[in-house]
């Protein structure tokens, strides 16, 4: 088996302690189907040419350079040796700041896991560190120059090494006023909010990735199956139309108790009066015909 290749390595450091460490991608998306653009009549695939937005005519590698915009349609040209003048000095250390609760962090600042585990030497040091992480319950925020950026990371202990994850500046997170602004404010109680805590107690359960599947993937996977083997394509169904309904007649839909005024806690005993009224019946019939011999 072909060991993994660290996207990065260099030191941990915690107060006068440092170990040598590497990060390894926890989350990739390679194995993921890719497509090329190809020419429908040659079968060839075409490739990507910058051309000049005003003249059309072709620009060489070489002639390409970076700018940014301050106006529409007028530029400040940066030259590459600017350009890289720009990227911060790395010392290629993770230097941790502070050591913080596990869950004080939103992950909605999470941006990319990886794996981070000791290098060669130094496995002492990361033992101790991951352990007196995992005793006094928290995460360490550290910071290091990763990929041409001073980057935030999360560090947290994970079974046998520890999970580093890159973290969203905050100007790259939206605030969340703005998506919930036109919410309004309702407070649902009574047989709605009854029937919604029976449902999802029907519902517990566990995370377990494995029991998840990519749809679109397996169904591009079929596709391209079919037609190497010329079978017929496979087709899709058409979705079955729900019925419109109010939100409380849906909760008793989905708590299987139909259109009856009820409460979560009588749907719950629904199967039980069922079987008490059926046995009553059986018994009333039994007497019935007992009486009817007798006389």
């Amino acid at each position: 088996m072909v060991a993994p290749r660290a996207n990065w390595k260099g030191f941990v450091k915690f107060g006068e302690v440092a170990c040598p460490v590497a990060l390894y991608t926890a989350a990739s998306s390679s194995e993921r189907i890719a497509f090329n653009t190809l020419n429908r009549k040659t079968g060839n695939r075409v490739k990507r040419e910058f051309v000049d937005s005003e003249t059309g005519d072709p620009v060489e590698r070489d002639e390409q350079v970076k700018g940014y915009e301050i106006e529409n349609g007028q530029y400040v040209i940066l030259e590459p040796d600017e350009v890289a003048a720009a990227v911060p000095d790395s010392d290629k250390t993770l230097k941790i700041d502070a050591f913080i609760p596990c869950n004080e962090i939103d992950d909605v600042y999470f941006d990319k896991p990886y794996y981070l585990a000791p290098d060669k030497m130094g496995t002492d040091a990361f033992v101790l560190l991951r352990d007196g992480m995992k005793k006094a319950k928290v995460a360490a925020i550290a910071r290091t120059v990763l990929f041409r950026r001073v980057r935030t990371l999360l560090i947290r202990p994970h079974g046998k090494g520890m999970i580093a994850t890159t973290l969203n500046f905050d100007y790259e997170v939206r605030s969340s006023e703005e998506a919930f602004e036109e919410l309004p404010v309702l407070k649902i109680e009574g047989e709605m909010l009854e029937l919604a805590e029976h449902i999802l107690g029907t519902k517990k359960g566990s995370f377990d990735a494995s029991a998840f599947d990519d749809r679109y993937e397996a169904a591009v996977a079929e596709l391209v199956k079919a037609k190497i083997e010329g079978r017929a394509l496979p087709k899709k169904k058409a979705p079955a139309v729900s019925k419109q309904s109010d939100l409380l007649q849906a909760l008793r839909q989905s708590a299987g108790i139909g259109g009856k005024k009820t409460t979560a806690a009588n749907a719950n005993k629904g199967t039980s009066r069922q079987k008490a009224a059926k046995l009553a019946t059986a018994k009333s019939k039994s007497a019935a015909s007992q009486t009817r011999r007798a006389g």
